[in-house]
């Protein structure tokens, strides 16, 4: 079966680099194109069979599961284009949040699923938010899943939690990053320790981290009590974290799904014109 992508921004070439990466497809099944074409060729150089095509019809052509890896307003346009070149032997997978599944299926007559992935993905790690239209047939759920299952964990999520699931799994990663970045910033600057060494220890307690939560020795509670001695020097630095990170992450997810209704407003505008 061959896969088209349309868009080769950050995330769909991060989606074409762990596929290749997990074998879940051959370099000869993919089919794919961008806007600016040069960014789909120097794919194309590091995976020399994949085809590079220079239009969203071409693809759809060519490919039967095709990935919409485009911004979320630029969508309801390249749907509109492709509608009428899509049959009911398509299946089209969008990768972005604020356009549900139920407005996906509106706009064209093929199948439907949308896949949120996560950066973790490149290293075959982490997990990738699937959610399947209702006239989706189990074949394209089955190669789809296939497909995430070779780069990382498929969970399935309703529509509801789309925007805080994505937030943890999708953002996560960049919030967590800014904070470590933060605390080692901090390390350098309170002490005589060189960026340098306060970066490698840092990366390798979180590389430490994850490893002993992925081997389930602990939950996060139970290894916070391990390292936590009561009245010791790591209990010291939690109680001024309980102080001062308070709401913190109440006000970001207040925030990610402030602009999250922005966007499906805006989207749900955009869907309209295009019906009347």
């Amino acid at each position: 079966m061959n896969i088209g992508f349309i868009g080769t921004g950050n995330m769909g070439t991060i989606l074409i680099e762990s596929f290749m990466n997990g074998n879940a497809v051959k370099q000869e099944q993919l089919f794919i194109t961008n806007r600016t074409l040069e960014k789909a060729y120097n794919i194309q150089r590091r995976y020399p069979n994949i085809h590079v095509l220079k239009t969203n019809e071409e693809v759809v052509k060519r490919a039967t599961i095709i990935f919409l890896c485009t911004k979320p307003l630029h969508m309801p346009i390249v749907l509109k284009q492709l509608q009428p070149h899509l049959t009911d032997e398509h299946c089209i997978v969008s990768i972005t949040s604020p356009i549900s599944v139920q407005q996906l299926e509106s706009l064209v007559p093929c199948h439907v699923i949308r896949v949120i992935p996560s950066i973790t993905n490149r290293a075959l790690a982490g997990s990738s938010l699937i959610t399947v239209g209702d006239r989706c047939r189990d074949e394209y759920r089955t190669t789809v899943e296939h497909m995430f299952r070779s780069i990382s964990r498929p969970i399935y999520i309703d529509e509801p939690i789309t925007r805080i699931a994505s937030d943890l799994a999708s953002c996560g990663p960049a919030f967590f990053s800014y904070l470590i970045q933060k605390f080692i910033d901090a390390a350098v600057q309170q002490t005589p320790i060189t960026k340098e060494q306060a970066t490698t220890l840092a990366t390798e307690m979180i590389i430490g981290l994850g490893a002993l939560l992925e081997q389930q020795l602990y939950t996060l509670p139970t290894l916070q009590e391990k390292v936590c001695v009561k009245g010791g020097i790591t209990g010291a630095g939690i109680d001024v974290l309980e102080k001062e990170v308070g709401d913190l992450f109440v006000h970001i997810f207040q925030k990610t799904h402030e602009k999250f209704y922005e966007e499906t407003e805006k989207v749900r505008q955009q869907i309209d014109d295009i019906r009347h």
